[in-house]
């Protein structure tokens, strides 16, 4: 649910008489006045996620990890096994399918070619990855670090801050984009600090509140 603090009683009513249930509001930059509404109906904070951005081309040096493209209809099944052990207990990104997997491959937007796996030397075992999404309609364009992950059983070699890295070198030097982001859960202090080490700055907040009605 979006909409500022003068429609969130009207849209809550609208749940409400449709039959009520949870209810969660998302607001961009929150004021006080936005608070405020979200208290007087009974809403409380939930979570912060952070949009940030940063110029390209990065200037870290690409690091010397092997990765390969995507392929659809091969790769789908191992990719949510990671995916899903990456995020065992993340509200959105954690759960996934192949079904969801080729939802994505369906829409415009997607690229097998910036959708980069990292598999293990050693055991071949796909280790990590980094998604990639541009987005062709903002002005300046973006290109955007969609989803990173790093199966648990090969965290603590710096395969994130590596895989992000080759993430946005790709779409600067393959999709000629100027402008990198990403979004991270406000509450992810060792993700914003690997981010902000890389050069990343806050764009802006969305703020989620929820309740029930």
């Amino acid at each position: 649910m979006y909409g500022g603090p003068d429609t969130i009683g009207q849209s809550l009513a609208t749940i409400a008489a449709s039959g009520g249930g949870p209810v969660r509001w998302f607001v961009t930059d929150p004021t006080k006045d936005d608070e405020a509404a979200a208290a007087r109906h009974g809403l409380s904070a939930e979570r912060d996620l952070l949009q940030l951005r940063r110029p390209l081309p990065i200037d870290a040096p690409a690091p010397p990890i092997v990765v390969r493209s995507f392929v659809p209809g091969q790769d789908e099944a191992d990719w949510v096994e990671v995916n899903n052990r990456a995020f065992a207990t993340h509200p959105e990104q954690g759960g996934w399918t192949v079904d969801d997997v080729v939802e994505r491959e369906a829409e415009p937007w997607f690229d097998p070619a910036g959708f980069l796996l990292h598999n293990d030397a050693e055991t071949g075992a796909l280790a990590g990855f980094v998604w990639t999404k541009v987005h062709d309609a903002t002005s300046p364009r973006l290109g955007e670090i969609y989803v990173i992950g790093v199966d648990p059983r090969f965290q603590g070699r710096g395969l994130g801050r590596a895989l992000t890295v080759l993430g946005l070198d790709w779409l600067h030097r393959e999709r000629n984009i100027d402008h990198g982001m990403l979004y991270v859960d406000g509450g992810n202090a060792p993700a914003i600090a690997m981010y902000e080490g890389l050069g990343f700055t806050v764009d802006h907040i969305d703020r989620s509140f929820v309740g029930e009605v």
